[in-house]
């Protein structure tokens, strides 16, 4: 069985929300086991009232507008400290949270801690694309500042994800750059291509920004603040898309007939392009698998959190990882 520990008290919606999505991922996983981590008058009761869950009582909880590393040094019973801890301790196997992504990703680097070799844990998720086809994008806010050979890490670790969840044989990696020549880009990013080249990771060229949806590429690496925005990028443009849709629906009978047709089609979508359908971000380079939820969660998506961090563990990606790093340093 895997034993995923969840943050009961991360993200903006109530803690009630993700417990909700923590009873549906036991629902639809009778093989999974839930470790709840937060506040006693929360975990408690749930846990005594829901199969295959484990209270992990934390007195204290990181707010989503406390300085990330301050916070995680100052609240060492918070429910993201001690859902780290239980981790490194071997109590579960992953780590989900929809709360502060810099004090998950601090409390995950000191302690779960890093992959021997891995110099930065890089965010990634996979967008969705043409056809069915999903890219994995890292770093997406992790590191703003990353020297060429933390990109080569980023790309033999998305490469290792593509393999090990979305079961691509040979992951095509590009570089997002703004343009697909060789000689396009910033020093830094020219710098970033040339290692590239040189590394053992299934580099295939720059890739520009329309590629992210495109499925041209199969990872795309750039440094943490490029990946931020264009992660905001496209998750502004989906917005847009969605309000627009809700507004000329407005406007006739017809479209609104058409709308009630389609709408089982549009929620997929929108499902896609939250992210809730692949359960956020996960954090690629450290010893377990942590992934963080969107703040706005909702319980589907701290379901499909949970799920996801199952299906890291039972793949095998951290091995993956570790054997990409090791193979391509021989």
């Amino acid at each position: 069985m895997s034993r995923i520990c969840v943050d009961a008290m991360g993200g903006d919606e109530s803690p009630e929300v993700v417990c909700e999505g923590i009873a549906l991922a036991l629902q639809n996983d009778p093989t999974l086991t839930v470790l709840v981590a937060g506040t006693d008058e929360v975990v408690t009761p749930f846990s005594e009232a829901t199969d295959r869950a484990e209270p992990l009582v934390a007195s204290e909880v990181i707010g989503m507008a406390e300085h990330p590393a301050e916070a995680v040094r100052k609240k060492k019973d918070s429910s993201i400290v001690r859902g780290c801890a239980a981790v490194r301790a071997k109590e579960a196997d992953a780590f989900f949270s929809a709360g502060s992504t810099g004090a998950v990703f601090a409390a995950a680097t000191m302690g779960v801690g890093r992959i021997r070799g891995i110099k930065r844990p890089a965010l990634a998720t996979p967008l969705p694309g043409i056809g069915g086809h999903n890219t994995v994008v890292l770093d997406l806010g992790a590191n703003a500042d990353v020297r060429p050979e933390s990109i080569v890490q980023f790309a033999q670790m998305g490469a290792a994800y593509s393999r090990a969840i979305l079961n691509v044989a040979n992951p095509k990696v590009g570089l997002l750059c703004n343009g697909e020549e060789d000689t396009k880009g910033s020093e830094l990013a020219l710098s970033y291509h040339k290692a590239l080249v040189e590394a053992d990771c299934g580099f295939v060229g720059n890739a520009e920004g329309s590629d992210l949806l495109l499925g041209d590429f199969d990872v795309i690496v750039t440094d943490g603040f490029t990946g931020n925005v264009a992660l905001k990028t496209v998750e502004g443009t989906a917005k847009y898309i969605l309000s627009a849709l809700k507004e000329a629906i407005a406007q006739s009978t017809r479209a609104k007939i058409g709308a009630l047709m389609l709408k089982p089609a549009l929620g997929g979508v929108k499902d896609n392009l939250s992210g809730d359908a692949h359960g956020g971000a996960v954090l690629l380079g450290l010893k377990a698998p942590v992934f963080i939820g969107h703040g706005a969660t909702s319980v589907k998506a701290v379901a499909s959190g949970t799920a996801a961090a199952a299906a890291a563990v039972r793949s095998g990606l951290v091995d993956k990882i570790t054997e990409g790093l090791t193979s391509s340093a021989q």
